[in-house]
């Protein structure tokens, strides 16, 4: 499997991959995460626009998806019960999911972003357990707890490579 920047002729596979995710999620405990139409079309579009938007994938289909943005992401500023590791210049992975089809999506994606920058930063929602597991095998530490623009609270991780 390899990653790539998404195209526009992606979207539609791309749409399937979020609709099988959240299905997962919601058979697995997770209600509350990616309701009202999230991501929508709209949000990917600029995504793709902004070179921001990743696709996963291997001779014959796409499997997973997900953003990844260099510098400073406004949710971040502030941080509860917690800190961050450190303030320095950061990546940010936000909507990655997969199709389930292939194991190791998660760790494709964080192993390319590592490969980008020193410190990545994502978060989850609290009952996406499967989320905050996949986080933290791949050596995320947890820092605190994160506000989205909307008010919701999402448990906020850091990786760096920096000492």
């Amino acid at each position: 499997m390899n990653i790539r920047l998404a195209k526009k002729q992606d979207l539609d596979k791309i749409m399937e991959i979020y609709e099988h995710a959240k299905i997962y999620m919601r058979s697995n405990g997770n209600k509350n995460q990616w309701n009202n139409n999230y991501p929508n079309i709209n949000l990917l579009q600029e995504d793709i626009a902004s070179n921001h938007l990743f696709v996963v994938e291997d001779d014959s289909d796409i499997y997973g998806v997900f953003a990844f943005i260099l510098g400073k992401d406004s949710t971040y500023n502030y941080i509860e019960d917690g800190e961050w590791l450190n303030d320095e210049h950061y990546g940010t992975i936000h909507r990655i999911a997969s199709n389930g089809i292939k194991r190791g999506v998660m760790k494709l994606a964080v192993t390319y972003c590592k490969e980008k920058i020193a410190n990545l930063r994502i978060d989850t929602h609290s009952d996406n357990k499967i989320m905050q597991k996949l986080i933290l095998e791949n050596d995320f530490k947890y820092c605190g707890i994160i506000y989205l623009e909307n008010g919701d609270p999402r448990l906020a991780y850091q990786w760096t490579s920096i000492v």
